[in-house]
């Protein structure tokens, strides 16, 4: 397991990284680099993922505990999406993101939306929308780990997090949407996705609440055992 060992550039890392070289990226494939080219970006966007959760633990067996935590919540995400693929934008990655955020940590929570995205997509096709949605489901997860404490106290802003994060999700791809015209971003086409993915846009919120609410507790609490027995 690699070990960030510098405390000021662990720290660096954990703002820029996210905010700042993940976007960068993103939006570099589509504006700089061939279409083709998502193959690599996609893998850059893993990297850059990758070396955001090892910037977030200073003791390499914790680092390496924690892994482990993270590949279980990531097959359960993409299980989650396979079994419930059925049923258009009902699906429960986000809030599987979401606790893991905020039990685990928001670098786990970011870890495990960028790579629901990728390995899923296995299943349901690759292409240049993977990065967005490695953000999109990365980001929600890094937020909720900062709000990691009242998200845990209180269900009701639990619920209202879900909810904002199925409107963020579904914003971010239609971003994604609209540059897929070819012709750059124009606001009046961003505009006319979202309203034309409003219906979606609500069952990402719906879903994500029910899934929080019925998932919330008990993954929280199973969770939160594991981290007292093993020191994560």
């Amino acid at each position: 397991m690699v070990r960030i060992k510098n405390e000021n550039l662990r720290k660096t890392l954990r703002i820029v990284v996210p905010f700042v070289l993940i976007p960068a990226v993103v939006f570099a494939g589509v504006f700089v680099f061939k279409e083709n080219m998502y193959a690599w970006i996609t893998v850059a966007c893993v990297i850059l993922a990758l070396i955001l959760f090892y910037a977030s633990f200073d003791k390499k067996i914790v680092g390496t505990r924690r892994m482990v935590i993270i590949a279980v919540m990531t097959a359960l995400s993409v299980i989650g999406r396979a079994v419930f693929s059925v049923i258009p934008a009902f699906k429960p990655i986000t809030s599987i993101v979401i606790i893991t955020a905020i039990w685990i940590g928001p670098e786990s929570g970011f870890l495990v939306g960028s790579l629901t995205a990728v390995i899923s997509n296995f299943q349901f096709g690759q292409g240049p929308w993977t990065p967005f949605q490695m953000f999109a489901w990365g980001m929600i997860g890094l937020i909720a780990g900062y709000l990691g404490d009242p998200l845990r106290r209180s269900r009701i802003a639990l619920a209202v997090y879900g909810a904002f994060s199925g409107i963020a999700y579904s914003m971010i791809m239609d971003i994604w949407t609209v540059l897929w015209y070819g012709e750059g971003f124009k606001w009046e086409l961003y505009a006319a996705a979202l309203a034309t993915a409003l219906p979606y846009t609500m069952g990402y919120a719906v879903s994500n609440v029910v899934f929080l609410l019925v998932l919330g507790r008990p993954f929280g609490e199973k969770l939160q055992r594991v981290k007292i027995k093993y020191g994560v």
